[in-house]
């Protein structure tokens, strides 16, 4: 590849003559750029950059005169040597001008060369040594600093030893790792500066650089060794060693490398540890679990024992997520799983499998009902308020109970079994304990079989909404609809949401399901008032994970904006739970539906633990008195006292109240007389489908229906 050659030359005649010259070089190895002023040079010293013969760009040197138009003397000279300090300069010069070049070789040049005295072979030798120097020195340069950044870098010990096995040399890592300097442990055997002794036997190992000067061959250190440094503290170490010879090929001595590999066994034995163990609880994962009752049930098979496996689950354990944000659902986690520890023994298992769900392995278990005792400890045991930051929390679980053999004689099928049962526990009202019966199989199955064909529901077109009136309690007038999910199943018929809510909310179902009755809901009054009926506020449930999600209030937007349904049409319930959650993240949300233009709900009201401050601190809208309450106030004076006041609260607080779950004509008059302004409830309409409610708009007065259970 040719090199570029700049020359920076005002004398055309002299120019022509070298450019002549070095052109006719027998490799042809320059090309030569002329220039006829110091500051163009200057500017393509500029675009080269540093000296590199591997670019196209690059300069190898450059050839100037001192003395040009607009540069003079030894000043052009340092000017281009500042800018450009790695490439040689070679100057060129007059007879008279010659104690000047003899300056420039003084701050850096190269060497110079008399024009007057120009000869076109010598000429091409002088540029093509200087340039080669240049190479030379840059290249030694580079070289040198390479081994330097190695050597600097490098975080091995390296220790070489001379034939009869004296130490010749240590590095600094080597140093620090042996506790001997250089300077003390040159010319001192081997064995002395480098102890190796085997971890478990506690016994001398052989040196493997010994070993590779016998063997004339790379030789590495045995495994689990440990070096004592000369103050007696022990690292584990890894090594290779290899001989070193001469020209002749004779070994003259040995070199290892070798290294502290402490952190990493340790590191090695954590990572091994977080494999087995849950990263929240310090709990046993599932996969440690499954090596233990493995060995477990070998050990009950060869003494003829029982052993338990209980299966437990946090009872509404994604309510409480939800509600109050995972740091709480974790931290309750954490505080069960501590309080499971305490009621097990040593040589029992208590493991997390995920979630809020827990396994409980109970080995030298005489009879099944020896797990009794346990599972009673336990319930009780969690049943206590757990105090989780300024939240008192109490839960329960639903445990599942799986003996060995008779259940199952695999860990797999264990598991399964106890799984199987603590589903039925918690059909069963949840904080209970069930044994595994062979029938459950047959429920699981139809569990599964209720969550596979969710997963087809929405696509199928399988889900309806059916809708209840709010009445207003003095004129009877409706005066909103709350849209309430059905399931239309192929086999199972119509399916009401207790059935199927808590397995969509369990298995992730339930945002998709919302987002359809959003749509649907809103798309159904919209249609209601297209079709000339009373423009009508529809209610919708709007769930904690809807509630959580950052884009909820614009797909809330969206949405009514698809349908054409006007926003203060549109009523979200939401729980009070939900305003339990942090109140800057809640009022952020609230607020923000609010600027939707919708309006806010409280549902179920009395029924959680909210403060009455969050009436005032929360942009709510309508309160919506438990049914609990409404059921018995016409013989509970406590039920009467707690809806009276709510009424009361909500007229003092500029709210809407609405009773729900309004069956009887007692429950009207009271309401009635206590100025309640709606009601909502069996005692007027259960919910009906869409077409019969658009007859009761078009009455727009609902008259009460009897009492009747569907």
């Amino acid at each position: 590849m040719s090199q570029n050659i700049l020359l920076i030359e005002d004398d055309l005649s002299y120019a022509t003559a070298v450019r002549k010259a070095l052109a006719h070089s027998s490799d042809g190895a320059f090309q030569v750029e002329w220039v006829r002023y110091c500051i163009e040079g200057l500017e393509r010293l500029v675009k080269a950059g540093r000296q590199d013969n591997r670019r196209p760009d690059g300069i190898a040197a450059v050839l100037a005169d001192l003395f040009l138009a607009d540069s003079h003397g030894i000043g052009t000279f340092d000017r281009l040597f500042c800018t450009a300090p790695q490439i040689p300069i070679l100057i060129l010069s007059t007879t008279q001008d010659e104690e000047i070049a003899k300056l420039a070789v003084q701050h850096g040049a190269q060497g110079y060369l008399l024009k007057t005295k120009f000869d076109g072979d010598s000429f091409l030798k002088a540029v093509a040594s200087i340039v080669e120097r240049a190479a030379n020195a840059e290249a030694l340069v580079e070289e040198r600093e390479r081994a330097q950044v190695t050597l600097n870098s490098i975080g091995d010990g390296v220790m070489s030893i001379d034939v009869w096995g004296q130490v010749t040399y240590l590095n600094a890592v080597a140093e620090s790792l042996t506790g001997w300097s250089r300077k003390e442990a040159a010319g001192r055997p081997l064995a002395e500066v480098f102890r190796v002794i085997d971890t478990t036997s506690r016994e001398a190992v052989q040196d493997p650089m010994l070993l590779a000067i016998r063997q004339n061959k790379n030789v590495g250190l045995a495994p689990n060794c440990v070096l004592i440094r000369r103050d007696g503290v022990e690292a584990a170490i890894e090594d290779s060693a290899a001989p070193i010879h001469d020209r002749c090929g004779q070994v003259t001595g040995a070199v290892m490398v070798f290294r502290d590999v402490s952190t990493a066994r340790a590191l090695t034995a954590r990572m091994s540890y977080l494999a087995q163990h849950d990263s929240l609880t310090d709990l046993p994962n599932r996969i440690l679990l499954k090596d233990r009752l493995t060995q477990a049930t070998a050990v009950a098979y060869r003494h003829r024992q029982k052993l338990a496996v209980l299966y437990l689950d946090v009872d509404r354990f994604k309510h409480i997520n939800d509600s109050l944000g995972h740091a709480i659902g974790d931290g309750l986690l954490q505080s069960v799983a501590q309080r499971l520890l305490t009621c097990v023994r040593n040589s029992d298992t208590v493991s997390r499998q995920g979630g809020d769900e827990f396994v409980v392995l109970l080995s030298g278990v005489t009879q099944p009902q020896d797990a009794i005792v346990g599972v009673d400890k336990i319930l009780l045991t969690l049943n206590a308020p757990h105090h989780i930051e300024q939240h008192d929390l109490s839960v329960t679980v639903s445990i599942g109970i799986a003996i060995y053999p008779d259940d199952g004689t695999d860990a797999e099928t264990l598991m399964k079994h106890a799984d199987f049962a603590m589903l039925h526990a918690k059909d069963s009202g949840r904080n209970n304990y069930q044994f595994f019966k062979p029938d459950m199989n047959v429920r699981a199955l139809e569990r599964q079989s209720l969550e596979n064909g969710m997963r087809h529901a929405l696509d199928r077109q399988e889900f309806v909404l059916h809708y209840q009136p709010k009445i207003d309690l003095k004129t009877g007038a409706i005066r909103g609809v709350e849209a309430l999910i059905r399931w239309r199943h192929p086999q199972r018929g119509l399916v009401p949401p207790g059935q199927f809510i808590p397995v969509a909310e369990e298995c992730g179902f339930i945002g998709p399901i919302s987002r359809w009755v959003l749509r649907e809901g809103c798309r159904q009054a919209r249609a209601w008032q297209d079709a000339g009926l009373p423009p009508t506020r529809i209610a919708i449930n709007a769930s904690a994970v809807d509630l959580r999600s950052k884009n909820f209030a614009a797909g809330v937007r969206a949405i009514l904006t698809e349908t054409g349904l006007e926003p203060w049409y549109l009523e979200l319930e939401l729980t009070e739970s939900f305003l339990m959650q942090d109140s800057k993240s809640t009022a952020g949300v609230l607020q923000a539906l609010k600027d939707v233009g919708v309006l806010l709900a409280l549902d179920d009201f009395g029924t959680g633990y909210s403060r009455l401050s969050y009436l005032k601190r929360f942009p709510i809208d309508i309160l919506k008195i438990d049914q609990s309450f409404v059921r018995d106030l016409t013989t509970d004076a406590d039920d009467a006292s707690i809806v009276s006041a709510v009424i009361s609260m909500g007229k003092s607080l500029h709210i809407q109240v609405v009773a729900e779950g309004v069956e009887t004509r007692e429950q009207l008059e009271f309401l009635q007389e206590h100025s309640c302004p709606e009601g909502q409830g069996f005692y007027f309409s259960h919910p009906v489908v869409a077409g019969e409610f658009s007859q009761m708009l078009g009455r727009s007065v609902v008259e009460p229906c009897s009492l009747q259970v569907y």
